[in-house]
C-alpha cells in the first residue's frame, strides 16, 4: 500500500499502569498565558500565530506525549516563521491502534487545506506521522505544500545500524524502545505499511521536504536513508544535521545555538514553500 487506502480502525486494549504514569510525566505544564483552543476537523488544537499554517504532530511514539509540551517551540516557530502553528491532540495507542492518530491527523488537515497551503511537520514519531499524512494528502488530491521532519522516526522495525553505532550516545531512543511503540501502535499491523513506516513510501507521492537530525541520536541513519531516497528519486530535500546534538534538541535543549539554527532553517523553508 503506497499513499492508498488506510487499514480500518480497530479496538485497542488500556494502557498500562506505567505507561499513565509516564504519559503524565511527559505531558508537560500550561504556561501561564495558555494557547487559543479551536476544534478542528472535530479534534481539540492549539493554534498559535497567524500567516499560513504549519500542522504540527506531537512525538511520543504514539503511546504518549501532548501539544502542551510543544507551546514555546511552536510560538518560537511561529514567530520565526510568521505562520499559523496547529497543535492537535491526536489519539494515542494502545487505546487507539494505528491508524487512528493518523486518521485525526488527516481529519485537521482536510479542514485547514480547504482555507490555503499547509506544511505538515513533526517530531520524533510524530514526523513519521507527519510523513504519513503527507502520503495521504497527495492521495487524496490536496497535496501539503512541504513537510519538515524533526528527529523523524520512519521505521518501525528499526533496522538501520546506527541504533547500534549511536546507542551510547542516545539516552532517549533505542531499537528496543521503538520496537515497543510498534507492538503498541502498531498491534499487529505490518511495520512495512508506508503508512506506519514512511521508510517504505513511494517517494513520488511526498511533498518537499526538510529532515532534521542531530549528530548523536539512534534515528540519524534514518533520516539519511531516507533524504537520500528522495534525493535519488529526484525528489526537493533538504537535510540539516546538527552536530552533537541529541534526539529532538530544539525541545529538549531550547537555549543552544544548535536550537537557532534548527529554527532558522525551519523557517527559512517554510518561507521558500509559501512562496512557491
Amino acid at each position: 500500500m503506497t499513499g492508498g487506502a488506510l487499514p480500518p480502525e480497530r479496538e485497542g486494549v488500556p494502557a498500562s499502569d506505567d505507561l499513565l504514569a509516564r504519559r503524565a510525566r511527559a505531558a508537560g505544564t500550561m504556561p501561564v498565558d495558555p494557547p487559543e483552543e479551536r476544534v478542528i476537523g472535530g479534534r481539540r488544537c492549539f493554534v498559535i500565530g497567524d500567516g499560513p499554517t504549519l500542522l504540527w504532530l506531537h512525538g511520543g511514539g504514539y503511546r504518549m506525549g501532548s501539544p502542551v509540551a510543544y507551546i514555546a517551540l511552536a510560538r518560537r516557530i511561529a514567530a520565526a516563521a510568521g505562520v499559523q502553528v496547529v497543535l492537535p491532540f491526536y489519539r494515542l495507542a494502545p487505546e487507539h491502534p494505528f491508524p487512528a492518530g493518523l486518521n485525526d491527523a488527516v481529519a485537521v488537515y482536510r479542514t485547514l487545506v480547504a482555507d490555503g497551503p499547509v506544511i505538515v511537520a513533526g517530531d520524533s514519531a510524530g514526523g513519521g506521522l507527519a510523513a504519513a499524512v503527507a502520503q495521504v494528502a497527495q492521495a487524496a488530491g490536496m497535496p501539503a505544500a512541504g513537510a519538515i521532519l524533526l528527529s523523524p522516526m520512519l521505521d518501525l522495525a528499526a533496522r538501520d545500524a546506527t541504533y547500534d553505532s549511536h546507542a551510547a550516545r542516545d539516552p532517549y531512543i533505542s531499537r528496543a524502545v521503538v520496537l515497543d511503540c510498534a507492538g503498541l501502535y502498531l498491534a499487529g499491523q505490518s511495520t512495512d505499511d508506508p503508512h506506519a513506516s514512511p521508510i517504505h513510501a513511494d517517494p513520488a507521492v511526498l511533498p518537499p521536504m526538510l529532515l532534521l537530525a542531530g549528530g548523536h541520536e539512534t534515528l540519524l541513519g534514518e533520516a539519511l536513508a531516507f533524504t537520500a531516497k528522495l534525493a535519488l528519486a529526484d525528489r526537493a530535500v533538504t537535510l540539516h544535521v546538527a552536530a552533537g546534538m541529541g534526539h529532538v534538541w530544539p525541545l529538549l535543549a531550547p537555549d543552544s545555538p544548535a536550537t537557532e539554527d534548527a529554527v532558522a532553517a525551519m523557517a527559512g523553508f517554510v518561507r521558500a514553500q509559501v512562496a512557491r
